[in-house]
């Protein structure tokens, strides 16, 4: 492994600053700047001034904070979007930069204020800035539609990111039935439906929840490969029938002891040589990185539940031989984000003779 290059004076101006570096970025996007600078490159700050509606002096702060950032850059007193911003124009994933800026200002933001108050307390402190019942977010988003459709929208932008991985290594093969355990809008099943024409799907999730769900199935024509039963997965049996259990960005939300009670009610659900599929961001195991799943962990500590945390891949094989499954293989990602994927399979009986 490569060794980490030691902090400098400059690393430390963007993490002493990093809150600013974001505010650009959003104000970027949220003014219009990035997708006015895509359609006409090349403009003056009062050319920008007059398209974007703004009075000179906030252009000039706004365009030296951006350019500084590279996320635009000044050539002959001329502005025009960064190599990096450009690139992801054209790859079609700009959209989806926007929607994660949008979740950080709205929802990331508020509660990272109480970062600290949540590492004293071993909780979610920033919950309180979402008003309602019940001890996690999932439960009080359902109170705030919304809130609740914003979440969503931008959970299916990350998604978008991650799941080419998801799919790309979830081997499906002889697998006729798979239960999306906390499956969330549905995200998930449809992308593997789409690849795996011959599987069916459940996705089980809360209430308000499976509503999102089945609806979005319908739009993508579905309805008749990807089901959607209601319930709570700790407190409600799995639904039955199903040869594969998926857990995609979900054992990230709870505790090690929850987790390990789930993968041992996944153990029990699944017949003989049944498979578990683990999908989620991971940290490395020699617990330096990556960068990703390091500072995406300010999320996870303030709202989801009072135990959220991005683990280690050693973690959840730890827990997969706990609770009694075989065959566990880690299928990391290859992308800038740092999402992968742990299958396992449950135990054959063993045949006369020790054979398995």
């Amino acid at each position: 492994m490569t060794a980490k290059s030691p902090l400098t004076k400059d690393d430390l101006v963007g993490i002493l600053f990093g809150a600013g570096a974001f505010q650009m970025l959003h104000a970027g996007c949220e003014l219009g700047l990035f997708r006015l600078l895509r359609r006409r490159p090349a403009l003056s700050p009062s050319q920008v001034a007059k398209e974007l509606g703004l009075h000179a002096r906030p252009v000039q702060i706004l365009l030296l904070g951006t350019t500084a950032l590279g996320l635009t850059a000044r050539t002959d007193g001329r502005y025009r979007n960064g190599e990096l911003v450009e690139e992801l124009f054209q790859e079609g994933t700009w959209d989806i930069i926007e929607d994660l800026a949008e979740f950080q200002q709205k929802v990331t933001g508020p509660a990272a204020l109480d970062f600290v108050a949540s590492l004293r307390q071993n909780t979610n402190v920033g919950l309180r800035h979402i008003p309602g019942d019940g001890d996690d977010l999932y439960r009080r988003l359902t109170g705030h539609p919304q809130l609740s459709q914003l979440f969503y929208r931008c959970m299916k932008s990350w998604s978008t990111l991650s799941n080419p991985i998801l799919v790309e290594n979830a081997d499906l093969s002889g697998v006729g039935n798979v239960l999306d355990v906390g499956g969330g809008d549905g995200v998930n099943s449809i992308a593997l439906a789409m690849a795996n024409p011959g599987v069916a799907f459940t996705v089980f999730d809360l209430p308000g929840t499976a509503a999102i769900a089945q609806h979005k199935i319908r739009l993508q024509g579905l309805s008749d490969r990807v089901g959607v039963v209601e319930g709570d997965m700790f407190a409600d049996p799995f639904p039955t029938g199903h040869d594969c259990l998926l857990f995609a960005n979900q054992l990230v939300i709870w505790s090690p002891e929850e987790n390990r009670s789930l993968l041992r009610k996944a153990y029990e659900a699944l017949p003989d040589g049944g498979r578990v599929l683990i999908f989620s961001a991971m940290s490395d195991d020699t617990g330096d990185g990556p960068l990703y799943a390091a500072l995406d962990n300010v999320y996870f500590a303030t709202l989801p539940t009072g135990n959220s945390m991005i683990y280690h891949w050693a973690q959840y094989e730890e827990w997969l031989a706990e609770a009694g499954f075989c065959e566990v293989v880690r299928l990391p990602g290859k992308t800038w984000t740092p999402h992968g994927l742990i299958a396992a399979r449950k135990r054959m009986p063993s045949a006369p003779g020790g054979v398995k």
